[in-house]
């Protein structure tokens, strides 16, 4: 009987319990002490599960990095072995002649202080005269040839050097130095021109015969205004020309033996042309050239022998 109404109790309270909202069912004090327990428990168990893992097990895992293989190093050689050249005998250099053997002691200057020594001119369209120790040459009409000769000493072998400057001269403009002059239409004539060239000339009864052609110096001033030291160097045949101090050329020629010097310009278009000369200075010169000269030679003339 106790069985059955325990039974009946309980369908009883099972029935009650469905028809009440869960949210109203209240528990005996023991059932929720217990539960409560229980529940404090697990949440315990739960906290001790995650402190046990840490932040790095449950972050997500980084990919892992590839490293690539360094390649090898070639080693560097700072100072490599290198053969010891085999030195070869040195050639031994021939020492440059000398271009003015022979010039001895000062045979005289000339500053212009003398007018009277060279041969003067003025004319309309051309004048020579001294000025300020200065020969001054001025052309003024076209394609005009002027000299001035010095009237002594008759000059055999000599280096001599003359400044000549260019007031006005241009393009084939000429002028330059007359040497071993024995008369307005014999001498040899040293050439420059404002084109930048120099060459050698001899003249003979008033003829031109270039010994030395035209030849581009950068000694010799192109145009005006502009300056060069003329020198020539006279020992027999053998005549070299220099150019402030500079060695041209030589040649050979043995026309014109002496004679005395002087100078010239002549104007090579239609422009005026001015040239300025100064400071002549003419050394001895005490050399004989190993170089054989031409010397004429008599041939005899057959003659007849009487016989007895």
């Amino acid at each position: 009987m106790r069985l059955l109404r325990f039974s009946l109790l309980r369908v009883r309270r099972t029935r009650l319990f469905d028809r009440i909202p869960s949210s109203r069912i209240l528990l005996p004090p023991q059932i929720s002490r217990s539960v409560r327990c229980g529940a404090l428990a697990l949440l315990t168990l739960g906290l001790s599960l995650l402190s046990a893992c840490s932040p790095a097990d449950l972050a997500t895992p980084a990919p892992a990095t590839v490293t690539a293989t360094p390649s090898p190093t070639p080693t560097i050689v700072w100072f490599p072995a290198t053969q010891t050249p085999t030195p070869r005998p040195l050639a031994t250099s021939t020492p440059t002649p000398e271009q003015r053997p022979g010039a001895e002691a000062e045979l005289f200057a000339d500053d212009f202080s003398q007018p009277e020594l060279w041969t003067l001119r003025v004319a309309d369209d051309a004048r020579v005269q001294v000025s300020g120790e200065r020969l001054v040459l001025a052309i003024l009409q076209p394609e005009f040839y002027l000299v001035s000769l010095r009237r002594e000493p008759v000059l055999t072998d000599f280096y001599a050097e003359i400044t000549a400057n260019t007031s006005l001269c241009r393009g084939p403009d000429e002028y330059g130095l007359l040497a071993r002059a024995t008369s307005a239409l014999d001498y040899y004539r040293l050439v420059l021109n404002c084109n930048g060239q120099v060459r050698l000339e001899r003249v003979t009864n008033g003829n031109i015969l270039k010994i030395q052609p035209d030849t581009f110096s950068g000694d010799v001033p192109p145009g005006s205004p502009g300056q060069v030291r003329i020198g020539l160097w006279a020992a027999g045949s053998d005549l070299r020309v220099f150019l402030n101090g500079r060695f041209q050329f030589k040649v050979l020629d043995p026309v014109h033996r002496s004679g005395t010097l002087g100078v010239f310009a002549r104007s090579g278009g239609e422009t005026a042309v001015t040239i300025t000369f100064s400071d002549l200075v003419v050394q001895a010169v005490s050399y004989v050239s190993p170089t054989p000269t031409w010397t004429p030679s008599v041939t005899p003339i057959p003659t007849r022998t009487r016989q007895p």
